[in-house]
């Protein structure tokens, strides 16, 4: 069967990706080696620019129904114990990954998208005026044919592209992600982001009176830790911030909910197109201290689906539309990932956390000026 299009992987930004395309009335396929719904690493906070792009998908109703937190600021508790309140510019919503995917996911099949999960690409071809996708699906042999394929398979990307880079390998500031729900914690409308030597740990408010927590770890600080389970790696972590230790003092694991990722490489350069168009982390990995991964897969997804239409159609050429995506990829993304990067340096050198909080406590303007650097312009 021949697709008009084929989406390689189905977190955020695949699964809106695949929506999109299916509401301008185009065959499309999701593919992920994945079963869901399943926990990821994840701040699982969806910024105010999060939400326009999810109710202009038509999925405002689901996200209500499921009983989001309503978070109102964000506070950076450092090693020592001092802390920064920051205000955010709106209103954010905690919500765990699982339920999010499992929303994308059905509103992409009620729009009309064939969804196969559990099933690995081994390899993607261009063949005559498309291309030729193959996979493994319940240990058997599977291929696709589609008009046009995009990339959404997160930060490491897959092999059987002609022509892709590969990613980096040096181990230089190589990090690893770790998360758990919990309960047992009290609850405020606050995101806590908690620094210590070596990486750092948020909290956010979830549904069902859950907390996130997820830590972003350096893998030569941490990578020697004796208990090297996701919980043995936040415990750890508790380990190195006072304020963290009391907080998870009585927070009882929520069964299930563990995940990890490793490498995490934040210096990755931007990019949009390799070989294919390519959406989420694919792109580029946000410095998760920006808080707005989510917020940027889906406008990756919002900026490359309306041209991926045009070529379809016959209006643009693939030259065109890789141009095209590239510059746009380029202006809406460029000015956080900076942000972001200069802000997960300085978080990283000792000194510098004190003089931040020192200047932002004598200036409140300038704290709220951080936060509002590393976010997207909300185009709602």
């Amino acid at each position: 069967m021949m697709y008009d299009a084929i989406v390689l992987g189905a977190g955020i930004a695949g699964s809106s990706m695949a929506l999109s395309l299916a509401r301008q009335g185009w065959n499309t396929l999701l593919v992920d080696r994945h079963s869901f719904p399943r926990h990821k690493v994840c701040g699982e906070f969806l910024s105010p620019e999060s939400q326009s792009m999810l109710k202009a998908l038509g999925l405002q109703e689901a996200l209500d129904q499921i009983g989001p937190v309503l978070i109102t600021r964000t506070r950076l508790i450092f090693n020592r114990g001092k802390q920064l309140e920051i205000p955010l510019p709106g209103t954010a919503l905690g919500i765990s990954r699982y339920r999010l995917d499992s929303e994308l996911h059905r509103g992409a099949l009620r729009a009309g998208v064939q969804v196969q999960t559990d099933t690995t690409v081994t390899s993607v071809y261009t063949s005559g005026s498309g291309y030729l996708v193959e996979a493994m699906q319940s240990k058997r042999r599977v291929a696709y044919q589609a008009r046009i394929v995009i990339a959404a398979w997160g930060a490491n990307p897959r092999a059987g592209l002609p022509g892709s880079s590969q990613p980096e390998r040096s181990l230089k500031d190589r990090y690893m992600g770790v998360k758990s729900h919990f309960s047992g914690i009290g609850k405020e409308p606050v995101v806590e982001l908690y620094f210590f030597p070596g990486g750092y740990l948020g909290i956010s408010p979830v549904e069902n009176g859950y907390v996130n927590a997820a830590a972003l770890l350096r893998q030569g600080t941490f990578g020697h830790t004796e208990d090297k389970s996701v919980l043995g790696m936040i415990h750890a972590a508790a380990g190195r911030n006072s304020r963290l230790s009391g907080r998870l003092a009585d927070a009882v694991p929520a069964a299930g909910t563990q995940a990890a990722v490793a490498p995490v490489n934040l210096k990755r350069e931007l990019l949009a197109w390799n070989v294919v168009p390519q959406v989420g982390d694919a792109t580029v990995m946000i410095p998760p201290l920006c808080g707005d991964g989510m917020s940027m897969a889906l406008r990756s997804a919002e900026l490359c689906a309306p041209l991926a239409g045009g070529y379809l159609r016959g209006k643009i050429s693939l030259q065109e539309w890789e141009h095209l995506y590239t510059q746009s990829v380029l202006r809406e993304f460029q000015r956080p990932l900076r942000w972001g990067r200069r802000l997960q340096w300085m978080f990283g050198v000792p000194v510098l956390p004190r003089l931040v909080l020192g200047a932002a406590q004598f200036t409140p303007r300038l704290a709220f000026g951080m936060v509002q650097a590393t976010r997207l312009s909300d185009h709602s």
